[in-house]
């Protein structure tokens, strides 16, 4: 099926973009169609459910709601993330040279109540420069009673939050909290299609899923700098899939997206 059929392609305009640069953030509408949603989830449960299972309150939060690198199982995911709207929206955000960072499923099924606090995308995976953007594509429904992100608008002004974590927390992954006003925090409602952007020191974090009957699938799609250094790795270049443009580094020029 052609792209167009799937996606709404869209060039944010000046007013959007001076939001973005003020505010943080923004929700587009209706990026993904009815087709491309109803392509995406049946691809994404088919992978989810060959590698997951159910919730499981003793378990991680990565065995319970992420799936790392979901475009390797599911070819519309694969086609929006590599060719679809977003890449366009990253181009006049980050820059002509762009390149994908990260593809997760974010599943907070009905249930499963545990929140996630308050961070940057870029205190997880720091990469330098300083422009990484995060997308939140929904695939259901979300809003405050099914877990839906909030955020604090502005907050990414302040810069990288940098957080002392000992050896044994390094070692374990464990969550990387920060300090935040909840009071100036807003609900993310999307309803199924649409995508929140952000920029990578936006303050959010999500409530759980107290549904009995509504899951919460998010696609996570993560764009930056083609020549973006992982500042955590010894400033080794992210690897990822070139979308847009050129770069200084073999590496991601010769990178294999499927690998």
């Amino acid at each position: 099926m052609e792209k167009e059929e799937l996606f709404n392609y869209q060039k944010l305009t000046e007013e959007q973009l001076q939001t973005y640069n003020e505010q943080g953030y923004l929700i587009l509408k209706g990026v993904i169609k009815p087709q491309g949603l109803e392509q995406m989830r049946a691809e994404c449960m088919k992978a989810w459910n060959k590698e997951k299972e159910s919730f499981d309150p003793n378990k991680s939060w990565l065995q319970n709601s992420l799936l790392v690198n979901v475009h390797h199982q599911a070819p519309t995911v694969k086609q929006y993330y590599f060719e679809g709207p977003l890449v366009s929206v990253a181009t006049q955000i980050i820059g002509e040279n762009v390149k994908g960072a990260t593809s997760q499923l974010t599943f907070k099924m009905k249930g499963n109540t545990k929140p996630f606090g308050w961070h940057q995308d870029n205190g997880y995976g720091e990469l330098d420069p300083y422009n990484a953007l995060t997308t939140l594509s929904a695939l259901d429904d979300t809003d405050r009673g099914n877990g839906c992100l909030w955020l604090i608008p502005g907050s990414h002004k302040q810069g990288q939050i940098r957080v002392e974590q000992n050896a044994e927390q390094k070692q374990s992954q464990s969550e990387i909290i920060v300090e935040a006003d909840d009071s100036k925090a807003i609900p993310m409602e999307m309803k199924a299609g649409d995508s929140l952007i952000f920029n990578c020191w936006m303050l959010h974090k999500s409530d759980g899923n107290y549904s009995t009957d509504r899951d919460r699938r998010i696609l996570f799609l993560r764009y930056a700098d083609a020549d973006a250094i992982e500042v955590y790795n010894n400033r080794k270049p992210r690897l990822g899939k070139l979308v847009n443009g050129h770069t200084k580094f073999h590496e991601v020029e010769e990178f294999e997206a499927d690998l």
